[in-house]
């Protein structure tokens, strides 16, 4: 048995209960065979694999708040700090009812290679909660934010590990938990990132993971002897990166056709109407459904089925496996060309490939939607040398991180002779920089 297997197979007994941590796992060790057998020697001596698929550490924690009225309630904390060989531990907060250890893991160890793909000095961690803000009044929402940091902040600092949002943490939550360590702390220093324009935020870091996406897939359709103007995109999701990504996609000249939540999904065949979407979940924190009210002629459908619609390009922006083996068929059936993730690990192994072997081009996440994280990473330089940029540089600083992102994962995968497999060529990229640093620090 191979060095590979053997990890795997241990990731599996040691983690049995946690199946999105080890399709994570071995998605990224199988594609990194090449690279592992060519230095198998090196890594088994120094138990590189086994080092980093296990995390540094891991902090579970309860949350007792008080509701509206007046009850306790009792919610669950998590922290995973995965590797930080090649900067402090940097990764999102996931407020939501599926959050468990597992999927804190597994966006945890996915963290490691797409921090490392961006060129910047930030380690991968991730960390969350089963609290659901959906339907909680702001005074709830502060209670437990400010509960859950007054745990959190031991353990997280500017150069130690810097919490950002994720799905169901957006600028309010970041303020509220940002507030508390402040006065907890007595330090006014960058330990979150997604705050507010006024007390250290970054300009285009609430458009940063939707517009990533979209000059990323922009830059591997150029490289393909393909242009985005034109194409008809589907996009699942409706929350920050799908927004956002739909904003851009209309900006490149793509016209964006669906939006869903849990719920349902939107077609609208004349295009979505930004403006509307963002009144919606960004004002009156309504459901997708309620689109029907700006664009009557729009068609709400209630369950799954964003991935029926006949597209070019498929942008899958909402959670976990959502675009199954049957998706991929529908997808492929329909001339979808190109599937780019702005979700983290939204399509499931199947699905990927079936995709790559019907020709399609496939960005991961891991690469496709670096570009929250990027611009959190320039956040925290902002932060550190108390300045602030123009939404432009900012923004133009996105676009290049982007397009060298693109090209390091496709040289990698040129070097490893998997032309056009941008999954393998991500994870060899993001893996080489931080095998080199492991080894580089010794054992520790």
């Amino acid at each position: 048995m191979g060095y590979v297997d053997e990890v795997i197979d241990l990731v599996v007994k040691k983690n049995s209960s946690e199946p999105e941590f080890i399709q994570a796992v071995k998605e990224v060790l199988e594609s990194l065979r090449p690279v592992i057998d060519a230095n198998e020697e090196t890594y088994r001596r120094e138990a590189l694999l086994e080092r980093l698929v296990e995390p540094d550490r891991l902090f579970k924690f309860k949350v007792p708040w008080v509701d509206d009225k007046g009850n306790v309630q009792v919610n669950i904390g998590y922290r995973v700090q995965f590797n930080n060989a090649i900067g402090p531990y940097k990764g999102g907060l996931r407020f939501h009812p599926s959050v468990y250890t597992g999927i804190i893991k597994f966006l945890g160890f996915e963290q490691i290679f797409k921090n490392s793909l961006t060129g910047l000095p930030i380690g991968g961690g991730k960390g969350g909660s089963d609290f659901d803000p959906k339907g909680k009044s702001d005074r709830e929402v502060m209670a437990f934010c400010q509960s859950f940091i007054t745990e959190l902040y031991k353990y997280i600092g500017a150069d130690v590990d810097v919490p950002a949002g994720d799905i169901g943490v957006g600028g309010r939550e970041i303020g509220y938990m940002y507030g508390q360590y402040k006065k907890i702390t007595g330090l006014y220093e960058g330990v979150l990132t997604g705050k507010g324009l006024t007390y250290g935020g970054s300009l285009a870091r609430t458009e940063a993971t939707g517009y990533g996406l979209l000059y990323l897939t922009e830059e591997m359709l150029k490289c393909n002897n393909n242009d985005i103007k034109g194409k008809v995109v589907a996009i699942s999701g409706s929350g920050n990166v799908a927004i956002y990504a739909t904003q851009k996609a209309h900006q490149l000249g793509a016209k964006v056709v669906t939006l869903s939540d849990s719920n349902g999904w939107i077609y609208d065949p004349e295009g979505i109407d930004v403006a509307a979407v963002k009144e919606i979940k960004e004002v009156k924190r309504g459901r997708i459904k309620d689109y029907l009210n700006y664009r009557p002629n729009a068609k709400y459908t209630e369950g799954k089925g964003v991935w029926s619609v006949k597209c070019d390009i498929a942008l899958p922006c909402a959670t976990q496996n959502e675009l199954d083996l049957d998706d991929a068929k529908q997808l492929v059936a329909n001339g979808c060309f190109a599937v780019a993730e702005g979700a983290n690990m939204p399509t499931t192994l199947e699905a990927t490939e079936y995709l790559q072997k019907n020709g399609v081009l496939f960005a991961p996440g891991k690469a496709a939607n670096a570009g929250g994280v990027a611009t959190s990473a320039l956040e925290m330089t902002q932060n550190s040398e108390r300045l602030s940029w123009t939404f432009e540089e900012v923004d133009a600083k996105l676009q290049q991180i982007m397009v060298n992102i693109f090209h390091n994962l496709s040289d990698a995968a040129d070097r490893y002779n998997v032309p056009g497999n941008y999954v393998t060529g991500a994870n060899i990229a993001g893996f080489e920089k931080v095998a080199t640093a492991m080894t580089a620090q010794g054992i520790w």
